[in-house]
């Protein structure tokens, strides 16, 4: 296990947004948004640099035999952003894309996020560079257990608690689980998304798309929009894409394009986002469902819609394409879909955009209700889980509204405002600055 020293940088990075996206990596896209929030509250360089860098940041090697009788070695990281509200919190991905960069920019997302929705932890993530959707289950096992070897003496339920993210599941907690259980005993607060049937918490699996759309209600009112006038595209048919796309529906909306890592389709009549997830569920294409016209992923960002979700990776909504956009509302499912650059473009299209650190927080959240009900040892219905949730989300979105509307700016710079200024107060109460 490696701990890596890293150095304050967020005072030496220029708020100004970049000309196109390949201009900053997903650290210092981070860092961006949190300069300019931080420049509008007027923070001392001293402080920017303990609450703006990485407190720990730990890379470990995971070889694995895998079914081809090779010793295949992948990185895994885990950053601990910062602690000062509470245990780190944050996901564990696997994408053959995965690097110290992009884990070292989702765990500062982290901090931020849960302070917007003010629930008690910091911010963290983690990674491994393993092409997921090529191993076995086996070998997913393998690595997950190695990982998990290498990195328990970061973690534990009052220190550090990992959750699911890309590639990585309630099976993927299970196994993380059970590995750190066994060299620390029965621990069921160690990561959070687990399994119903190992304490994992009801509501837990549609949380974050939920969370998103949670957000749409309270957008509804100020924007004059109501769920039977809203055409919505989602961008990433996954877990969030897939909720978020299934509870709008419900609500009265008509989705009329998606996509996933394999094509895009749209149709004006209507795309029902429940047969299409069992479609799915069950094996089939996405281009293959009947009543859908395939389209390119470029077209479906062009789409009349009044709402699009963005619930993919990373980074795909930048300065090349967020002029094609024709939504009205853009909710962030993904962590950090839209680049500064696309974020300026947007802004002066007037179109309305709801933050990933606000949008896609459900998740967390309901992670934290989980970690409560496995400390208190007592389950919670799913109705006092979804009940809770909106209460959290609610407060959340009309603060960081009232702050954008108070100050004059958008709705990102406010919640990274509202985030950084509790993050600040803990760590000044704590003695750190």
């Amino acid at each position: 296990m490696t701990d890596i020293d890293q150095s304050p940088r967020a005072a030496n990075l220029a708020p100004s947004a970049p000309a196109h996206a390949g201009e900053l990596s997903p650290y210092e896209i981070a860092q961006h948004y949190f300069q300019v929030a931080a420049d509008r509250l007027e923070l001392a360089d001293d402080v920017r640099a303990v609450v703006g860098s990485a407190y720990r940041e730990v890379q470990v090697q995971i070889p694995v035999r895998r079914a081809d009788g090779r010793i295949h070695v992948y990185s895994g990281y885990r950053v601990q952003h910062n602690g000062a509200r509470g245990p780190y919190k944050g996901g564990i991905r696997y994408h053959h894309e995965v690097d110290l960069d992009e884990v070292r920019s989702l765990a500062a997302l982290m901090t931020w996020k849960t302070a917007i929705v003010d629930i008690p932890f910091g911010g963290a993530k983690g990674g491994v560079n393993v092409p997921a959707g090529e191993c076995t289950q086996d070998e997913l096992q393998q690595i997950t257990r190695s990982f998990i070897d290498k990195i328990s003496k970061v973690l534990g339920p009052t220190r550090d608690i990992p959750a699911p993210d890309v590639n990585t599941n309630a099976q993927t907690m299970a196994w993380m689980m059970d590995e750190y259980g066994k060299l620390n005993g029965y621990t069921p607060a160690i990561v959070t998304g687990k399994p119903i049937s190992l304490g994992g918490s009801l509501g837990r699996e549609a949380a974050t798309g939920r969370g998103v759309i949670m957000c749409f209600s309270e957008a509804l009112e100020s924007l004059k929009l109501t769920p039977e006038d809203t055409r919505v595209v989602v961008q990433g048919f996954g877990n969030v894409g897939s909720w978020a796309a299934r509870i709008v529906q419900d609500m009265g909306a008509r989705i009329v394009g998606v996509s996933d890592a394999f094509g895009a389709v749209q149709s004006e009549a209507g795309i029902d986002a429940h047969a299409l997830h069992a479609h799915l569920a069950e094996g089939g294409k996405l281009v293959e469902f009947p009543g859908v016209d395939t389209i390119t992923p470029d077209e479906l960002l062009g789409l009349e819609c009044e709402l699009l979700i963005p619930a993919a990776l990373g980074g795909l909504i930048h300065a090349g394409n967020a002029d094609t956009i024709q939504a009205r509302v853009l909710i962030e499912g993904a962590n950090g879909p839209t680049t500064p650059a696309a974020d300026a473009i947007l802004h002066d299209k007037g179109v309305f955009v709801v933050p990933d650190v606000l949008a896609n927080a459900g998740g967390v959240v309901v992670s934290y209700f989980e970690w409560v009900q496995n400390l208190q040892h007592f389950r919670w219905s799913e109705a006092d889980v979804n009940e809770r949730l909106g209460t959290i989300m609610s407060r959340a979105y009309q603060e960081v509204a009232a702050r954008a509307s108070s100050d004059a700016v958008p709705l990102r710079t406010a919640a990274f405002e509202v985030g950084i200024e509790r993050v600040v107060a803990a760590a000044r109460t704590r003695g750190y600055i």
